[in-house]
């Protein structure tokens, strides 16, 4: 997939490769501090100012790949700043630019409310003291000569989260707004935001022996082509080291069946709610709405269920979610939710530790299924609602009720504003933070476009089983042995 940081991916890459490459061999500590001189031997830079520059934007990445802050500091964020990285890129908004004619309209002057414009011998120019951003300078100019420069980064934020350093013009994130989407990740062409990573805890989990398990989200299902099916992931999985891959598909038909009971709880009691396994959009809700987390529906996410049946049938189990989603790192490490996963793994980090391995996909049948179609197309939006009324449907409930599908954050916050007002025309809300779903999590492998012939493809192939008889006859889940609800 051709992406806008394809560079920093690369080096990105080849560096988590490296680490996964000494985790498997046993060797990661004595040899870590040689990975930024391999990488970069100099005597010339490849890419900034400096070959040291360079490195220790690579000691800060370890640092996250060894799921510690890029700096030593008290955060507890998942999407962290890499400070070594950051270009400091203006922080002034809005700048006059090169196509300013001093004309005799003084169109930008007129229109700015605080004097900030005068003009000067060549050009107009902007009193940064003065200058509020309100935008009202850079429509009015007939030239387009105003330009307005929002940091990449800033820019992706769908709540404001990220904010500058006045002194040092370093991006810092205001974790009490940050919803830890992931949408920034990819955003910064410098390749300053990372998140922190559990490879080699995984990797070393398993050489001790542990039985750590895969749970794959039904959204990569698709990702890597039509040939490459949940059966060749699985081969692949237990080629570097887990004992078993489970589809998270099957989870979603647990989650299914315990949200469509509250919702239709809820619906009797003229309580309008939302959907809660999307992590971005219920921590968009506790930081940015928390009138509204009682509106949360209190079952737990797939993963967390999948998690849950595990330990269920192992307490010592260790659990891995993989994903595009980077806001299920977040999730795992909100310890008020027992048995969730233990660990998350992007879809890039799984592919570092296959490539450390020196192991690749390989065509196979499609021929084993874990979860129904429903639960398959929990990865895109709208899959959760069509899930939830199949699920009534099969109780032989026909009551009709109406969700608010929100496809991406801007329409997430757009229906909670709604919701908080009393003027939400729904009686439920699907939140995905993500666009098209968690298909488009900021960790996927293709576009949201190119995949889904392949994702048809391969789900269409999959039977119709019903979700109550995928989880009881099919995969014979004891219902009993484990709660699907968050308290």
């Amino acid at each position: 997939m051709v992406t806008n940081d394809a560079t920093i991916l690369k080096v990105k890459h080849d560096l988590l490769y490296r680490i996964a490459k000494l985790a498997f061999e046993g060797n990661y500590e004595e040899h870590k501090d040689q990975i930024p001189y391999e990488m970069i031997p100099g005597p010339q830079a490849q890419f900034r100012c400096c070959i040291y520059k360079e490195r220790e934007v690579l000691r800060q990445r370890i640092r996250l790949a060894e799921g510690k802050n890029p700096v030593e500091s008290d955060s507890k964020n998942v999407v962290q700043i890499i400070p070594a990285a950051c270009e400091g890129c203006p922080i002034t908004r809005y700048v006059v630019t090169d196509n300013c004619q001093k004309c005799m309209g003084k169109a930008c002057q007129n229109s700015c409310n605080f004097g900030a414009i005068t003009i000067g011998k060549n050009r107009a120019y902007i009193d940064r003291d003065l200058c509020r951003e309100c935008g009202k300078c850079a429509p009015a100019c007939p030239y387009n000569a105003i330009a307005d420069l929002v940091r990449p980064c800033r820019k992706s934020c769908p709540v404001d989260a990220i904010i500058m350093d006045e002194e040092t013009g370093i991006a810092v994130i205001d974790e009490s707004k940050c919803i830890q989407c992931g949408a920034c990740v990819h955003s910064c062409p410098f390749g300053a935001i990372g998140t922190k990573t559990a490879i080699v805890q995984i990797i070393e989990a398993m050489k001790k022996g542990k039985k750590v398990v895969a749970m794959v989200a039904p959204s990569i299902e698709g990702q890597f082509g039509e040939d490459i099916s949940m059966s060749s992931i699985r081969t692949a999985l237990k080629k570097i080291g887990f004992a078993d891959m489970i589809e998270v598909s099957l989870g979603g038909d647990l989650t299914t069946v315990y949200e469509a009971k509250e919702w239709m709880e809820a619906y009797k009691e003229g309580k309008k709610m939302t959907t809660s396994c999307c992590p971005a959009f219920v921590n968009m809700i506790h930081q940015h709405f928390p009138t509204l987390t009682e509106h949360i529906s209190t079952t737990v996410s797939p993963m967390c269920g999948v998690s849950r049946m595990l330990k269920a049938q192992d307490p010592d189990t260790v659990t891995v979610f993989i994903g595009p989603c980077i806001a299920k790192k977040s999730e795992a490490t909100n310890h008020d939710i027992e048995g969730n996963a233990d660990y998350v793994l992007t879809v890039g980090e799984m592919r570092a530790m296959l490539k450390a391995k020196e192991v690749q996909f390989e065509k196979e049948d499609n021929d084993t299924q874990q979860g129904s179609i429903y639960g398959k197309r929990f990865g895109n939006g709208g899959g959760v609602t069509q899930a939830v009324l199949r699920s009534l449907e099969e109780e032989g409930i026909t009551t009709e009720v109406k969700v608010e599908v929100c496809d991406g954050a801007a329409e997430c916050k757009k229906a909670l504003l709604l919701l908080r007002a009393g003027r939400l025309n729904a009686d439920f809300i699907e939140g995905m933070a993500c666009p098209g779903g968690c298909v488009g999590g900021p960790s996927k492998h293709d576009t949201i476009a190119a995949t889904k012939k392949s994702r048809d493809k391969l789900i269409g192939e999959a039977d119709d089983r019903g979700i109550r008889e995928n989880l009881e006859k099919r995969m014979q889940v004891d219902l009993t042995s484990f709660s699907m609800h968050r308290h």
